[in-house]
This record gives structure tokens, C-alpha cells and sequence, in this order.
């Protein structure tokens, strides 16, 4: 018994129940059971010297987009830890504040900017980590906020609907057994026909997209930047700042795609003939169920650009998608400035 016991509490035990128990803790989130196991650390029971936040990934946020930060812990003897996340470390984001302006932040550290440009045009977004365990530590970052990105603005009509499968056919009977006795023969009874399977379903229609107003200027400045706002009937304006250089805007208003067709029902097989003298005839299998049609596909919208005299040379970074509709019609004419 006593040897038992010491194999239950062998290092090599334990490290393989970590190694089990790991992927279910870190879906259920049981901060102190994994601090337990060694697979989280409470920043309060290290000795921290400094303190560093970054941004591993891009060097700024886009409207709309996100971006995770990492928080950096330095012992007095050099040793550094990492937060959970994007750090890839032990130290836990619930052990750490963060005040944002222009940006927020989540529980997990993910910086994320409004999609709306006019909120955060002209501004800077700023981070402000403290650590309550440890209040003589702060650390600051500014985050820039970037515009050359390939922003999309989607207006498409909605996919149709599969069609439903067909049913299978079902199996037709076995005959009955008749005799195989040389004085009294009989006739083995005849296999009844499986059914024919069922047609697939035919697939609906695609949703017909909307149609799309856009509205294009340009703000003069050393760096100019072009202002976009997109409309569309039953849809809130959705607004644009894009740097020339890097960025661009995708508008699409494709129609919709048709919903797949159902597959036929397999028909089903016949029964088998019944043994006797003679044997009787097996049955004949059921036909397939023919496959359903693919739904026609949406009307693409109809798209209208509206664009200032200045944004001519920069055109081709307005890009346009309308399946299945008509040409996208272009007016150039003065745009005031948007906001």
C-alpha cells in the first residue's frame, strides 16, 4: 500500500496529470487551479523590478481592427515574465489595470479601435498599465493609429438556402421459401421491388444586394488622406479614412449566391427471390431520386461614386464588386469635406 501511494505522488505522476488536466483548465478558465499546477503565476508573489508594455504585432491599430498587447515583468536578478495572451506567458491579465483613451481594452489585454475614423481622426491612442499588487510600477505606451489599410465594406445579398436531400427508397422483401424435395417441389417466392428514392430539393435563390451611394474627397496635407462615407437603403452610413499610401477600400454588392440543391434519395434494392424449385425472381431495385437544382444567384446592386476632382488620381484604390449587376457608375464632382 505504502508503495502505491508513492507512485500516485511521483513528480512523473503529477507532471501527467498537468499535462491532462492542461487544455481543460485553460478552456474553463480556473485561474487558481492553474496557478496551482505551475501553469499560471500571480504577479503579486514576484519580486518585480520594471515593468514594459508593447504591441508584438503591427505597429498601430486601423479603425475598426485589434491588436493585442503584452505586458513585460523584470525581476532584480533578470529573470522576466510574460503576460498570458500574445505573451505566451504565466502572468495573468486579471492581476493587471489598464486605462486606454481613443482605444479600449479587453479583459485579455486586446487593444481594439472604433470602426468609425471620426472618432480617433487627428488623435493618438494611449495605454496606461498599473499593477495593484505592486503600485510603485506604471508603465505608458502610445499607439499609433494607422489608415493604410485594405478596408472592406460588404453590401452582398444573403446565400440561398440548400435544398433538403432526398429520401432513400426502401428495401423491397425477400421471398418466401418454397421446397426443394424432389417429391414435393414448389416454387420460391418472388422478391417485391424496392422503392424509388425521393428527388433532392431544389436550392433557393440568392438575396439581391442592395444598392451602394459612395462618396469620396480628399483632405490636402503633406500626408493627404481620402475621406469615404458608403450608404446603402436599410444600412447606417459607414465612414472611411484611408492613407494612400498602403490603403485602400473594397465596396462589394454581389448578388447572393444560389443555395446548393439537395442530393436524390438512393432507391432501394430489390428483394431477393425465395430459394425453392425453381427459385423464385428477385426483385427490381427502385431508381435514384434525381439531385436537386442549385438556386439562381442574386442581382448584384447597382453602385454610384460620387468623387471629388482631387481624388482622380487615387481612383484605383476605390475598388468596386457587383456580381450580377450592373456596371458601377462614376460622377466627378466637387465633395465637400465629409466631417
Amino acid at each position: 500500500m505504502s508503495r502505491f501511494k508513492s507512485q500516485l505522488a511521483s513528480p512523473t505522476s503529477t507532471k501527467l496529470a498537468s499535462l491532462v488536466l492542461a487544455p481543460i483548465l485553460a478552456l474553463c478558465g480556473c485561474s487558481a487551479i492553474q496557478v496551482k499546477l505551475g501553469m499560471k503565476v500571480y504577479v503579486a508573489q514576484l519580486p518585480i523590478a520594471t515593468m514594459q508594455a508593447s504591441l508584438p504585432k503591427d505597429p498601430g491599430i486601423a479603425p475598426g481592427e485589434k491588436s493585442p498587447l503584452v505586458v513585460t515583468f523584470t525581476q532584480p536578478d533578470g529573470r522576466a515574465w510574460m503576460t498570458e495572451g500574445a505573451g505566451k506567458g504565466k502572468i495573468l491579465w486579471s492581476d493587471i489595470a489598464i486605462t486606454t483613451s481613443v482605444v479600449s481594452a479587453g479583459k485579455k489585454g486586446v487593444l481594439s479601435l472604433p470602426r468609425d475614423p471620426r472618432l480617433s481622426d487627428g488623435k493618438t491612442g494611449h495605454v496606461i498599465v498599473t499593477v495593484p499588487s505592486h503600485p510603485d510600477l506604471r508603465a505608458e505606451l502610445d499607439i499609433p493609429l494607422r489608415y493604410n489599410y485594405k478596408f472592406v465594406s460588404n453590401f452582398s445579398g444573403s446565400s440561398g438556402s440548400s435544398g433538403i436531400n432526398g429520401s432513400d427508397g426502401t428495401a423491397g422483401a425477400s421471398g418466401s421459401t418454397g421446397s426443394m424435395d424432389p417429391d414435393q417441389p414448389s416454387a420460391g417466392g418472388n422478391g417485391s421491388d424496392g422503392t424509388n428514392g425521393s428527388d433532392g430539393q431544389d436550392g433557393g435563390a440568392g438575396g439581391d444586394a442592395s444598392s451602394v451611394d459612395i462618396r469620396v474627397t480628399l483632405r490636402s496635407a503633406p500626408h493627404p488622406l481620402l475621406q469615404a462615407v458608403v450608404f446603402a437603403p436599410g444600412h447606417k452610413q459607414r465612414f472611411y479614412l484611408v492613407d494612400p499610401q498602403g490603403g485602400s477600400l473594397t465596396v462589394t454588392a454581389d448578388g447572393g449566391p444560389g443555395g446548393s440543391g439537395g442530393k436524390g434519395g438512393r432507391g432501394g434494392r430489390g428483394g431477393s427471390g425465395g430459394i425453392g424449385t425453381p427459385n423464385g425472381s428477385s426483385g427490381l431495385d427502385g431508381t435514384d431520386g434525381r439531385n436537386g437544382f442549385d438556386g439562381s444567384q442574386g442581382r448584384g446592386g447597382h453602385i454610384t461614386v460620387t468623387y471629388d476632382p482631387q481624388v482622380k488620381p487615387f481612383l484605383n484604390l476605390i475598388r468596386l464588386s457587383n456580381r450580377g449587376g450592373p456596371p458601377p457608375q462614376f460622377n466627378e464632382e466637387p465633395v465637400t469635406p465629409l466631417w
